[in-house]
């Protein structure tokens, strides 16, 4: 892609030189002038924030590409990355939110205007990359809740399913509908939804790729909360401030012991469970949970 420098000399718009003349207008160099600035106009189709007091710890990543309904392009992909990285390296988030900014849709799955410009090869490429990133997003250390308002279909349902927690509003609608786009779910869902939902009910719904409500959604366990539309945000705040109240190392390795002992026979996962056991037995968090404890009072953690 042309630099903006280049494009504003291509089109006249540096200091120093003319502007086009009247007529021009519709000129390729004035086009692509207003094309460029069209592109750098769009906001970031992900955007983080980090809580302030008194919910110090909690992070929001936020779905904001309304003109594609949350979809997952390129930019949104690479969106999801960065956040996660800085998410990882930041030792005062405690607990993530995911959540949208667009009304009536978590996330409409993969842009598939964007993926009908592409070859096999790069196709395979994106899916592996949009796979790779949503495993990345269920090892976090810390624990995750997906709010979901609205539509969350093929790759947006993937998304939530590799989150802790997931909330939804009464209104929400679910679907792996990629089946009968001639594909299968690429990004997880052929394998972490039968571990959520059990193996039939799964091939069930990804053979026939229908929609399903939230109520039907809470009943399979596909969500741990089906609440009133609209209230979905703030119920996952909730129990983001309650998880936020625990000790921040402990949280980390509860959710170390179970992803990685879920995925082994019982003799090693208990053996895992010894390892993250180990981990907090020498911490000042663990003295401090005794202390407020024995002094009846809320204990002050500090993650150390």
């Amino acid at each position: 892609m042309r630099s903006l420098r280049g494009l504003l000399a291509l089109s006249g718009h540096l200091p120093g030189r003319h502007a086009p003349a009247s007529g021009a207008s519709s000129s390729p160099h004035s086009a692509l002038f207003a094309r460029a600035l069209q592109i750098l106009s769009q906001p970031e189709p992900v955007r983080l924030e980090k809580l302030s007091a008194p919910d110090s710890g909690i992070v929001e990543l936020r779905l904001e590409r309304p003109e594609a309904r949350n979809a997952i392009g390129k930019e949104m992909l690479k969106g999801l990355r960065s956040a996660m990285d800085k998410v990882e390296a930041d030792p005062t988030a405690n607990v993530l939110l995911l959540a949208s900014s667009v009304p009536k849709v978590f996330c409409a799955g993969a842009d598939l205007k964007e993926r009908r410009l592409m070859g096999p090869c790069e196709v395979r490429e994106f899916v592996n990359s949009l796979r790779a990133t949503f495993s990345s997003f269920e090892t976090l250390s810390i624990p995750t809740i997906a709010v979901v308002e609205g539509a969350a279909f093929g790759g947006g349902l993937e998304l939530a399913l590799s989150c802790d927690l997931r909330i939804c509003g009464e209104s929400a609608t679910f679907s792996l509908p990629e089946t009968g786009l001639a594909i299968i779910p690429g990004a997880g869902g052929t394998q972490r939804l039968p571990r959520i939902v059990g193996r039939s009910r799964a091939k069930e719904l990804i053979f026939t790729g229908r929609r399903f409500d939230a109520t039907e959604a809470v009943t399979m366990g596909v969500v741990n909360y089906c609440v009133p539309g609209g209230d979905a945000y703030q119920k996952a705040l909730e129990l983001a401030r309650e998880i936020n109240q625990k000790g921040p190392l402990a949280l980390r390795m509860a959710k170390k012991a179970i992803n990685q002992g879920m995925e082994v026979d019982l003799s090693s996962a208990l053996a895992i469970e010894e390892e993250c056991y180990e981990q907090v037995l020498h911490t000042q968090d663990r003295l401090e949970g005794l202390a407020a404890f024995a002094e009846k009072r809320k204990p002050l953690y500090t993650g150390k």
